[in-house]
């Protein structure tokens, strides 16, 4: 089981880590909601819970709840700017399917 980074994704995370001047990783999971049942949830993460589970992907700590890494399993997260946009991308490999709005998908 792993989630990875690539080293763009890897290199922004640290970047804004220490504009923040704290934290100790990035926090994904999964929740219930929109038009397919299921969303990604990523926030910087200040403590590891004591479920938490640890990954460590181009110098960052992932953590994740052990309800949502089966649905993140073999996750890699990248980090794009598209023209004026710019964001990060989940490439999921257990995604099904997706909204046409991209907010949600299903495992």
């Amino acid at each position: 089981m792993a989630i990875t980074l690539t080293a763009t994704a890897a290199k922004h995370v640290q970047n804004f880590m220490i504009k923040r001047g704290k934290g100790v990783g990035l926090r994904l999971g999964v929740r219930t909601t929109g038009c397919s049942g299921m969303a990604y949830k990523l926030e910087f993460a200040d403590v590891i819970e004591e479920d938490d589970l640890q990954f460590q992907s181009q110098g960052v700590t992932v953590l994740i709840d052990p309800k949502s890494l089966p649905y993140l399993d073999g996750m890699e997260l990248d980090y794009q700017r598209e023209g004026l946009n710019e964001g990060f991308k989940f490439n999921n490999p257990n995604v099904k399917n997706e909204c046409g709005c991209g907010e949600s998908f299903q495992v």
